[in-house]
């Protein structure tokens, strides 16, 4: 991996698949210098990767129906040198701890603001830590257990109910219901993304 932080950034990719999160954050960078190109699923992120030299990627953990976390090889194989990130607002130990393991440079919850992105890209000592709560509120506990389990049996849900000690069919309504982002008292930054 290269050192990125006397490097001018110029173009990346986002992956991700809420159009309105997507124009917003491509707005931002552009602001500062930055062209994003958007795909909404990893088919289109590997076209594009494949057309052209990228210096990163922000990858959304849920794509539909696929997980981001499948598309950070694939992307890395493209490109070694290129800087990627996972971007999400359904964080867990688990999910970060794989996708370093799979490849990826860092790990950003959602929502957060352009400047951290970059800074986090240049690879700035800090740059990825954000204000967060010193109690993390107990839906957010239950979905990084959850996706803990889920993890440890490779998305498998009647494995990761059997593992939970709760019916599938509980599991799945549970995996629906996502609980929202948490939000810090300092949020009225401008360019939150």
């Amino acid at each position: 991996m290269t050192d990125v932080s006397m490097v001018q950034l110029y173009c990346g990719l986002l992956v991700d698949d809420d159009a309105l999160y997507s124009t917003a954050l491509r707005k931002s960078l552009a602001r500062r210098g930055i062209e994003l190109l958007l795909a909404a699923n990893s088919e289109e992120a590997l076209r594009f990767a494949r057309a052209q030299t990228l210096e990163f990627a922000l990858i959304d953990l849920r794509l539909q129906n696929e997980s981001g976390l499948s598309l950070i090889e694939p992307l890395r194989k493209s490109n070694p040198c290129m800087r990627i990130i996972l971007i999400t607002g359904y964080a867990s130990i688990a999910t970060a701890v794989e996708a370093i393991k799979r490849g990826a440079d860092n790990y950003l919850l959602k929502p957060t603001t352009a400047d951290t992105i970059l800074r986090t890209l240049r690879g700035e000592a800090g740059a990825a830590t954000e204000p967060q709560s010193t109690m993390t509120p107990l839906s957010r506990l239950e979905w990084e257990h959850i996706h803990q389990a889920l993890s440890e049996t490779n998305g498998n849900v009647s494995a990761a109910a059997r593992l939970l000690g709760m019916h599938r069919r509980s599991l799945q309504r549970k995996l629906a219901k996502r609980p929202g982002p948490e939000r810090s008292g300092g949020e009225a930054e401008d360019d939150r993304s």
